[in-house]
């Protein structure tokens, strides 16, 4: 099929027939149970990441290699599987609503490879606005078995004429969150240089995670009746945006939370007041605020920020499943609007200290259990923000090559997500800063980016 990109460069993709990759070695048959997390409504999705791998023939000092991408991941792939064997498996529904993996002989990982005729570098490495481009190699297969199982890991590899690729992986977040996801793809990268196992062995375990039921579970932060709305949806046309922060303008932001902190605070002594400011908490703090503008949120109504909180430090290294709550910040727009932003950034930071707690936690993975929180994500009035710097999408990624120079999600119409992703990845030139991506209904679009460029300003207006 043919393409065009934002420089009008066209070219076409060809894709081969998908293929299902066994594990290398017996496996047991076997049907796995899951964990309040696992199980959980929200987990019933699947992330989908484009790693983007530049040639490694771009420095003229390095020796052309020969070696077919596709095939070194299908073989790292089968060896993997004999350690990740769930991935092969097929993820079963019961009547209950609750999940479990059913491992056998005859499963198998989904793959497939393309090849696409240009340059990588003719298509920006996917670096800036790149949405329309990226679905071009986003994995577009089914996702289910005819029996309407699903495959827990879908995989496709895009080669191009200069000797760059783009690796998209497809995860039921039912199986792993973002660093389960990235403990499999460290370990594919491992296998594909050579290792005979990975240095850190993957475990099962869900049963570490399963709640009790309780009397009291959590309850919705942001009713129906009081949630805020917008007269951009529900809408058809969607647009999305990868805006990159540069470091400047993160240290201007913070810079312009201390000095309003100090004005309003100037004759209070005590920790509190001479905490620095997280770069998380800071632009949380401000695109909650630009969205909530761009969106034209009704004032009176309440809005609600969701923030994802990993809990992974008393479980085993191995551990590859969800390990995280939901922690979630709550105001009237007018106060995300009227109150200074520091004020918000505060509540984000009390909130996320709460989170943390071994009371919460708990808390928080027997009301899963017992009954679990549904928002609807489409009517603007939540935002759920993902931090995607620390999860290791990038760092011991490599299949013999080099690291990945960018790592992006696929594009997806989901007005209720965002995302804080790291800068692209130029080897020693690395940028600094982050990128914040997110999809608006597109008459809400040209707002948020204003608010998003006030950054750059002296004087931010916070």
């Amino acid at each position: 099929m043919a393409y065009e990109n934002r420089n009008r460069t066209t070219f076409t993709v060809e894709n081969n027939h998908v293929i299902f990759i066994k594990p290398s070695k017996s496996t047991p048959t076997t049907l796995l149970s899951l964990s309040s997390i696992d199980n959980d409504p929200e987990s019933n999705v699947f992330q989908q990441i484009l790693t983007v791998f530049r040639s490694p023939n771009y420095d003229s000092a390095k020796t052309i290699t020969k070696r077919d991408p596709a095939n070194v991941i299908k073989q790292a792939l089968s060896k993997a599987l004999s350690f990740y064997y769930p991935l092969a498996g097929r993820i079963v529904r019961h009547a209950d609503g609750k999940f479990s993996v059913q491992c056998n002989s005859d499963g198998g990982v989904p793959f497939t490879e393309a090849i696409c005729n240009c340059n990588l570098s003719s298509l920006d490495y996917l670096d800036g606005n790149y949405f329309e481009m990226a679905k071009c190699f986003a994995i577009d297969f089914p996702s289910q078995d005819e029996f309407g199982n699903q495959y827990p890991l879908l995989l496709k590899v895009t080669k191009f004429l200069c000797g760059g690729y783009i690796f998209a992986l497809s995860i039921s977040h039912i199986i792993c969150d973002g660093t389960g996801t990235s403990k499999f793809l460290h370990a594919l990268a491992e296998l594909a240089n050579g290792k005979t196992e990975p240095s850190v062995k993957p475990v099962w375990e869900r049963e570490t995670l399963v709640g009790s039921t309780i009397t009291q579970p959590m309850q919705n932060l942001l009713e129906e009746d009081f949630a805020t709305v917008s007269p951009f949806v529900p809408c058809t046309e969607f647009s999305h945006a990868c805006i990159k922060v540069d470091n400047e303008s993160i240290i201007r932001l913070k810079m312009s939370l201390i000095k309003e902190r100090g004005e309003t605070e100037n004759n209070i002594e005590g920790s509190e007041n001479r905490r620095e400011f997280t770069t998380f908490e800071s632009l949380a703090a401000y695109v909650w605020r630009a969205r909530a503008r761009a969106l034209e949120l009704s004032y009176d109504g309440k809005t609600m920020l969701g923030i994802t909180v990993g809990v992974r430090s008393h479980l085993h290294d191995g551990y590859y499943g969800n390990a995280i709550v939901y922690q979630s910040v709550v105001v009237t727009v007018r106060e995300l609007n009227e109150r200074p932003l520091w004020q918000i950034v505060k509540l984000i930071r009390e909130s996320l200290e709460i989170a943390y707690t071994n009371d919460f936690i708990k808390h928080s993975i027997n009301s899963m259990e017992t009954k679990p929180t549904r928002y609807d994500y489409e009517t603007g009035a939540v935002m759920d923000l993902t931090d995607w710097r620390h999860l290791g999408f990038i760092e011991k990624v490599d299949f013999g090559w080099t690291e990945p120079m960018n790592v992006i999600p696929a594009p997806c119409n989901m007005v209720g997500l965002c995302m804080i992703l790291p800068p692209i990845n130029f080897g020693s030139a690395k940028e600094r800063g982050v990128r914040v991506c997110l999809c608006l209904p597109s008459a809400a679009m040209p707002t948020f980016k204003e608010e998003m460029e006030a950054l750059k300003l002296v004087h931010s207006r916070l």
